[in-house]
């Protein structure tokens, strides 16, 4: 037993980082954070270093390793799924990429019952709140400029860049300014979440520079077992620290595990679906069907061509430059090192019948994969490409009582006949984009998929075979008001028990088209206030770009 805390948080990634720092600036609140990862150290390259985000995906000291169930529709393949086990969590591991996602996703959340104070009126003020955006234009209609979280803007000098761009233009696509402002349909540079050639995670920006506040604990390689429950009303967790089991109690649980933590946190404590629960012998606190289910995420694949220039960053995979490269960066927070190399790319619709974009595009002037492994050519780049909200739905169950146990995930990638259309377009689109004449004096021909894949039924094939995770699972604990819903979005409760709050990706009722780490962001922002009893921000309707098609 320990000492009584006002408010304790269960994970130390993203949205826990956030909240750490927020619930804490009142010196009366006390407040803990549990992290079940290491700390970030500041002397970690591999966290630190921009270009070395492939080092910690798939090292078991910084990734959980997870891996989906075999995926009915893929093959039966198992597709690994890496989620940060450090401070910071998947922010301080992931790309680097920041997007908010098109003003239409905070729509679409709205448009369902109970959910109007998530429109893209009500979160603009906190994605703007956190942000301090440099390199774009400081109107502070559409950008914020003042908070915590560092963004750098491209710079996509590569002449590749620029060939991408303009094709995209040739394929009779927009160029776009800043796809975080006014118009995120198009293509340009991007936003990146990177200070001076230093990788600016939530734990950088939101928990490193209170950590002197008395009022604030954070403890790391604290793994909990469960939340603790005095009939309905949470009243602390169980953790386990080495080989000790301590609990700790608090006023206000808060769950900030992920997507997949979440679920299996909440299954774990006795809150989910009732039949899954006295199947693994777990007491049912709460009956909540929709814990685990509506999972989501974003398939991607690689599209690779051989370049004929050598313009690109592959030779600076070869071992022996690594030296090199890690000294510029220690002393100098400049070269190859200092860039996650996702410097630009864009938005597109893959059909005239969606309302806004359904395809995300990276480019990068390098051909490698998540991996490190290059290509045996010498030069190449690639776009990185996938449909955005594909109506697959997958799910997330313990397989035990046993807190060690990884959950089983399953997506259903490939399972509906959307799913299925819009990775044929997605396919069809890029190759038109990369086949313009501005990639003429660069492109040797297409690497992979190879020009052999041509029929939708190849190009499914090739994406069962090569298809991997862009590493955004959401939406296993809903927020809404129907009975599929998880949390309240008024007060981001858990139904039907007290004392107990989710804040985190798993809370979205709908997948972003972009990457998750912004929207998770603003959802903490968010919810620090309604946690707070503060009087939200208020809504600021702006105009953005909509399509007229």
């Amino acid at each position: 037993m320990s000492e009584m805390y006002d408010y304790i948080i269960i994970g130390g990634g993203s949205a826990g980082s956030v909240l750490g720092n927020r619930l804490s600036e009142d010196p009366n609140n006390k407040v803990l954070v549990l992290e079940a990862g290491r700390k970030d150290s500041i002397w970690d390259v591999y966290i630190h270093m921009p270009a070395a985000l492939t080092f910690p995906i798939g090292n078991k000291f910084y990734d959980w390793l997870y891996q989906s169930d075999p995926e009915p529709n893929m093959n039966g393949r198992r597709v690994h799924h890496g989620r940060g086990k450090i401070l910071g969590g998947s922010g301080s591991i992931n790309g680097m990429i920041f997007q908010r996602g098109n003003p239409m996703d905070y729509q679409r959340w709205a448009a369902d019952k109970g959910m109007g104070n998530w429109d893209f009126a009500h979160c603009l003020p906190y994605f703007k709140k956190m942000e301090n955006a440099t390199g774009v234009p400081k109107d502070k209609v559409y950008r914020g400029h003042d908070g915590p979280l560092y963004l750098e803007k491209g710079p996509a000098k590569n002449p590749l860049f620029k060939a991408f761009f303009d094709a995209a233009v040739q394929a009779g696509f927009q160029r776009t300014d800043d796809v975080n402002g006014y118009r995120q349909e198009g293509f340009g540079p991007f936003d990146k979440n990177v200070k001076k050639g230093r990788r600016w995670s939530s734990a950088r920006a939101y928990l490193h520079p209170v950590m002197s506040r008395k009022n604030l604990t954070i403890k790391t390689r604290h793994h909990v077992n469960k939340i603790i429950f005095e009939g309905d009303k949470a009243v602390g967790v169980e953790a386990r620290h080495g080989k000790k089991v301590i609990e700790y109690r608090g006023h206000e649980t808060i769950l900030c595990g992920g997507a997949i933590n979440t679920p299996q946190v909440l299954q774990l404590s006795g809150i989910g679906p009732a039949e899954l629960l006295k199947r693994h012998g777990i007491p049912v606190v709460k009956d909540l069907p929709g814990v685990g289910q509506n999972l989501q995420d974003h398939l991607e694949v690689y599209i690779q061509h051989v370049c004929k220039q050598p313009i690109t960053m592959n030779p600076n995979l070869k071992i022996w430059k690594r030296p090199f490269i890690g000294a510029a960066w220690l002393f100098a927070r400049k070269g190859p090192g200092a860039t996650n190399h996702f410097e630009g790319g864009g938005f597109a619709r893959s059909n005239p019948d969606v309302k806004y974009p359904n395809l995300m595009y990276h480019f990068l002037p390098i051909a490698v994969r998540y991996d490190g492994t290059g290509i045996a050519q010498g030069h190449g780049y690639q776009v990185h490409v996938g449909p955005m909200y594909s109506d697959a739905r997958g799910r997330i169950e313990i397989k035990s009582a046993d807190p060690k146990e990884k959950p089983s995930i399953l997506f259903n990638y490939l399972s509906t006949e959307q799913d299925k259309r819009e990775w044929v377009e997605a396919i069809q689109v890029t190759r038109k984009i990369l086949s313009q004449s501005a990639f003429d004096q660069y492109s040797d021909g297409e690497l992979s998929p190879g020009p052999e894949v041509q029929t939708p039924e190849q190009i499914l094939d090739w994406v069962r075979k090569d298809g991997e995770t862009a590493y955004h699972p959401s939406c296993t604990a809903k927020m809404g008001k129907d009975e599929m819903s998880v949390v309240d979005p008024d007060t981001m409760k858990v139904y039907g028990v007290e004392g107990l709050r989710v804040v985190d990706a798993s809370v979205f009722p709908y997948v972003t088209n972009a990457n998750l780490y912004a929207p998770v962001m603003m959802v903490a922002e968010k919810s620090a206030d309604i946690i707070l009893g503060k009087t939200p921000l208020s809504p600021e309707n702006v105009d953005w770009y909509k399509s007229d098609k």
